[in-house]
């Protein structure tokens, strides 16, 4: 492209696009994936999971190279996984809007350009 598009709108998306690359240089703590709390039961008839809901478990859902994968998280990370995970999650918004708004620069760029030889 050799011409950045022009107008309001090719403003509007540089200012947004710049304001997310500013506000999330890339963290190193990110986690991707889901963080799911579920019960399970251990099989011991005596047990208080043989009645309630089960036994507390929690685990982070991701992929890795096209593959699932579900790790066990301890209970005493869950707190710090979760905001993790949210972090990481808000991250890549941020990510897909940046793309988002390039691809949309880039259109503009497109539209200006034909009505550009239309005048001509």
């Amino acid at each position: 492209m050799k011409k950045e598009p022009r107008g309001p709108q090719a403003a509007h998306l540089r200012q947004r696009k710049f304001q997310l690359l500013h506000r999330f240089p890339i963290p190193p703590d990110l986690l991707p994936g889901t963080l799911t709390r579920s019960f399970t039961r251990c099989g011991n008839p005596r047990c208080h999971c043989a009645r309630d809901k089960g036994h507390e478990a929690w685990t982070l859902t991701f992929m890795v190279q096209g593959q699932r994968r579900t790790e066990r998280i301890p209970r005493d990370w869950v707190e710090e996984v979760e905001r993790r995970v949210a972090a990481g999650r808000e991250f890549q918004d941020a990510v897909r809007e940046v793309l988002a708004a390039n691809a949309q620069l880039l259109v503009l760029a497109r539209r200006q350009r034909k009505k550009k030889r239309k005048r001509d």
